[in-house]
């Protein structure tokens, strides 16, 4: 299935889309460079580039990153036939021994993080010129993946005598960059291996990259700064750090109700108006990627001035005040998040985060590119 595509003014289509910015996406870039200047960058474009499409990414920085880093192997190869040639690293590695002759035949790094893949490795048949890069993750704290600081010696030994490895690294991630904890208890652990190891070594996320400059290291891994969101908004806006939001998440009013004191708005009445109020219905709900728990009161923009949105998210519509708008009405351009309305402000008030509500966007909604051709693009991840 792929996504609508269309030409503006979208007469024919549900006046829906996300805007995405290319222009933006590079300066945010260039940006982390700035931040981690003495590091190479593994752009992080798994989850779909995080909602903002893959190849639509990795084609926009195809002359900027030292590399890709995502999940899948399938996304990978679809890389390598489009023409990126930067390094690729798959952050899960590989989930069976058979994946690894298609990694080496298409030059693609991997990160093991269990005893079972070096198992896997050492029992595979490749040619015999074919070398694998390796990234051998630690677990120093997440509890998530990962081999235990104390078994490191021995696996990095097996890891160096298997015959087709090629450049072995070492990388751990951080589970609270972004919070109070920080990376300290952490980076403790990881550092001693660091300091002894010979190869390249990679620590940083989105959020210790900006917080934490003792983690950089040889490469960092940035995601959510990339896409123009900020990784740990208690500390810093993405306005404070530099960035430039990549989507534009945009529907448009497509009925006006007008509301007594007393009438209720949407499913369950969760709003009652207090005065006389003139209300937007508009062509956007949780089925299309917004939020569905976002209150009474969430941001958005209308013609490019600040409302609100009124009662429940429904499948397919949301409510948004015009009461303080009078030029505002049917075909009206609400921004529900992207130039006036950050990603930031709609994923606290919804009580989640940015990342979710960038991964979200669904398939229906077309997308449109910015400051390449403005020409919609026909697949979910192109």
């Amino acid at each position: 299935m792929s996504r609508p595509v269309h030409t503006e003014p979208f007469p024919l289509f549900r006046p829906i889309h996300a805007r995405i910015d290319l222009a933006a996406l590079r300066h945010n870039y260039l940006r982390t460079r700035e931040l981690a200047c003495r590091s190479k960058i593994w752009a992080v474009i798994k989850a779909n580039a995080y909602g903002h499409g893959i190849m639509r990414v990795a084609h926009g920085l195809s002359d900027l990153a030292d590399g890709f880093a995502l999940l899948d192997l399938e996304d990978a190869v679809r890389l390598r036939e489009a023409g990126i040639r930067q390094p690729i690293l798959l952050l899960e590695g590989f989930f069976s021994a058979r994946d690894l002759p298609e990694i080496a035949a298409r030059s693609l790094s991997v990160v093991v993080h269990t005893l079972e893949q070096i198992d896997w490795l050492e029992a595979c048949e490749l040619d015999a010129a074919a070398r694998i890069p390796l990234f051998l993750k630690i677990n120093t704290g997440m509890n998530r993946l990962g081999i235990p600081p104390a078994l490191a010696a021995t696996v990095l030994a097996r890891l160096r005598a298997w015959p087709h490895a090629g450049p072995i690294g070492l990388m751990t991630h951080f589970a609270d960059a972004d919070g109070e904890r920080g990376v300290d208890a952490q980076f403790a652990r990881f550092a001693p291996l660091a300091a002894q190891f010979d190869g390249p070594v990679s620590m940083a996320n989105s959020a210790a990259l900006l917080r934490f400059p003792q983690t950089h290291a040889d490469w960092v891994r940035p995601g959510i700064l990339l896409y123009g969101a900020s990784p740990a908004t208690a500390h810093a806006t993405a306005s404070d750090i530099g960035l430039k939001p990549v989507m534009r998440f945009e529907a448009r009013v497509i009925a006006v109700q007008r509301l007594e004191p007393g009438d209720r708005v949407g499913y369950g009445g969760m709003y009652t108006a207090e005065k006389s109020m003139r209300v937007g219905t508009v062509a956007c709900g949780y089925a299309d990627g917004y939020p569905r728990h976002a209150p009474s009161g969430t941001p958005v923009a209308v013609d490019g001035h600040r409302s609100r949105l009124l009662g429940r998210v429904s499948m397919d519509m949301i409510a948004v005040d015009l009461s303080d708008l009078p030029q505002a009405g049917l075909g009206s351009v609400v921004e529900l998040w992207g130039e006036h309305v950050s990603l930031d402000e709609v994923a606290q008030r919804a009580g989640t985060v940015n990342y979710e509500l960038v991964c979200a966007l669904a398939l229906r909604v077309p997308v449109v590119e910015m400051n390449r051709q403005c020409v919609p693009q026909a697949s979910r991840t192109d």
